[in-house]
């Protein structure tokens, strides 16, 4: 029987996802350039959903902030396990699945949201594996114990437990905070892509809501 090989290091794991993140973002894109849903034909319910997916991003990016308070860059220093972290494994990227939803959801409509939700969460999911392989090889039984009582995505806030208090590490939180922002981008992008819907020049009407 082979060896087992050993964990991938979490920079080269974090550093893979993120070209992986890209390119399948980028894919997105152009699937949301290809197509025009329907529900833009309704101002109001266009407008209604892009007010929640202004909604989702706002709340992506706070809850990626509030996340790096506590994690900080101490993933691979120590098992992080107050605050969000309590109650999720892996909250950034709970945060980022609801960012995800609230780019798709700019194009007004809730399908593509949640295309852009899933197509995340299914990036993250080889990444969080990944992750976990690591955390397991260098943590042992206290991060066994860590999973076995916090769940790995769906928080449970009866698990809530909080630091008496927090060592903040400014530049990794304006790093994330930055980060973040990039789902910002997603409003003149998908602007510019209904703008151009709107003009007939690219897009095909299809059922989407």
């Amino acid at each position: 029987m082979s060896p087992v090989p050993p964990a991938l290091s979490l920079d080269v794991v974090q550093r893979r996802r993120k070209w992986f993140a890209g390119l399948v973002l980028l894919a997105l894109i152009v699937l949301t350039a290809s197509v025009r849903s329907v529900a833009a034909l309704d101002g109001e319910w266009h407008e209604g959903v892009e007010g929640l997916g202004l909604a989702a991003i706002i709340v992506a990016i706070v809850g990626r902030a509030w996340c790096s308070l506590y994690i900080g860059g101490r993933k691979k220093a120590e098992i992080v396990d107050r605050g969000p972290y309590s109650i999720t494994r892996n909250p950034l990227y709970v945060f980022s699945f609801i960012g995800a939803f609230g780019v798709g959801a700019q194009t007004g409509s809730v399908t593509i949201g949640a295309i852009f939700a899933v197509a995340t969460f299914l990036v993250f999911l080889r990444t969080v594996g990944r992750e976990e392989a690591w955390l397991a090889e260098h943590f042992g039984a206290p991060y066994a114990a860590y999973c076995a009582r916090t769940p790995r995505f769906l928080p449970n806030p009866a698990r809530w437990r909080d630091a008496d208090e927090l060592t903040i590490r400014p530049a990794f939180f304006v790093r994330t905070l930055r980060d973040g922002l990039v789902f910002l981008a997603a409003l003149p992008v998908m602007e510019g892509i209904e703008h151009l819907q709107s003009s007939g020049l690219i897009g095909f009407p299809v059922s989407l809501f």
